[in-house]
């Protein structure tokens, strides 16, 4: 049972990491004929171009995993059936259910790098390569609204009109408002640093305050201001929900619900950064039932173009669901982890109806 085992175990690895070849290649060649059309625009040269490109490829890794685990093992399993080495495994005595057993313990590795490029690698990567291009095309980090980026920071209303790469703030409002909802004070800095944890500090500060009977202005070189953001929190820019960490995600969620703001997207993008790594096991049981259905009714091509085809629908049927759980406000765990259930059903029915036969 061992040999057998590892046997399979090694025909997985060794077909989803050629298809992981031919897909990072397909992802990153899209990548580069995306990015050619900014090329001369500020600093950004081919040389750049090429960093940010292979600093995207973690991503694409994160993103790809189910989709190569599936056309990888279906792959494999093509070829023990065209060669009848499946058949002779359960002729011998290896059941279905042993075969998925060895299946799903090749598949934690699957799970564990999937959690370990989307918890560790992909996001700082990701950042990483926004960081370099926003940079050399000396471009702002984010701009929500024409007039900049809004954030509720506890009381008060935050209103950046640019935020740099490194965090910090150009063009800073704040709208200071009593419980009652009555505004108090607007100051403007022109420049925002990160200096401590929760601490700016504000350059050219001019400030209105609205005192009973009579507005009093100042102006003021230098000033310290403290506030709940973070240049986490606004890194959070640079990066989509999705490409975000698992530990980032729960922390801007708190950080939202603190300040009554909707958290929808940001939970239903954390509970599929939980549920995600699980699909590429998903995915490899899936293979198991196709590759025994098509074994005489089509050759590794068909089998190839069919885990396509699956791992097109299951990608198409994450985003739908992510979306419809937004539009709808459904639970954001359902709109997680809904699709890979449905697949890990279809799985486990497909194999129940084989055994049965």
């Amino acid at each position: 049972m061992r040999i057998l085992g590892r046997y399979l175990a090694h025909e997985v690895y060794t077909a989803t990491l050629l298809v992981f070849a031919a897909l990072l290649m397909l992802f990153a060649f899209f990548d580069l004929i995306h990015e050619l059309g900014d090329l001369g625009k500020g600093d950004y040269r081919l040389v750049k171009i090429f960093g940010y490109v292979l600093l995207s490829l973690p991503g694409h890794v994160y993103e790809l995993f189910p989709v190569a685990a599936l056309i990888g093992s279906l792959f494999a399993l093509a070829q023990l059936t065209a060669h009848s080495e499946l058949t002779v495994m359960r002729v011998s005595g290896l059941s279905t259910p042993r075969i998925a057993l060895s299946l799903a313990k090749a598949g934690l590795l699957f799970v564990v790098l999937t959690f370990v490029f989307g918890e560790f690698i992909a996001p700082l990567s990701g950042r990483a390569a926004q960081q370099l291009r926003l940079k050399a095309t000396s471009s702002v980090v984010a701009q929500e609204f024409r007039s900049g980026l809004w954030v509720k920071d506890a009381g008060n209303f935050v209103n950046v009109e640019e935020v740099l790469p490194d965090a910090t703030m150009k063009g800073v409002k704040i709208y200071e408002f009593d419980p009652d909802f009555r505004l108090l004070a607007v100051s403007y800095a022109k420049r925002g640093e990160h200096v401590a944890e929760n601490r700016w500090r504000l350059t050219d500060v001019a400030q209105t305050r609205f005192e009973p009977g009579r507005t009093v202005v100042r102006s003021v070189p230098l000033a310290y201001w403290h506030s709940v953001l973070t240049p986490d929190i606004l890194n959070v820019l640079l990066v989509v929900p999705e490409q975000m960490s698992a530990w980032n995600l729960y922390f801007y969620v708190q950080h939202l619900r603190e300040n009554k703001q909707k958290t929808t997207r940001y939970e239903i993008a954390l509970w599929s950064k939980l549920a995600y790594p699980f699909a590429s096991l998903v995915m490899i049981m899936l293979a198991l039932p196709f590759a025994f259905y098509q074994g005489r009714s089509g050759g590794v091509s068909a089998k190839i173009f069919t885990g396509i085809m699956l791992g097109l629908a299951f990608h198409l049927l994450n985003r739908l669901f992510s979306h419809l759980g937004l539009l709808n406000d459904w639970p954001p765990m359902f709109s997680a982890i809904f699709p890979t259930l449905v697949f890990l059903a279809a799985a486990m029915a497909m194999m129940w109806r084989m055994e049965r036969r």
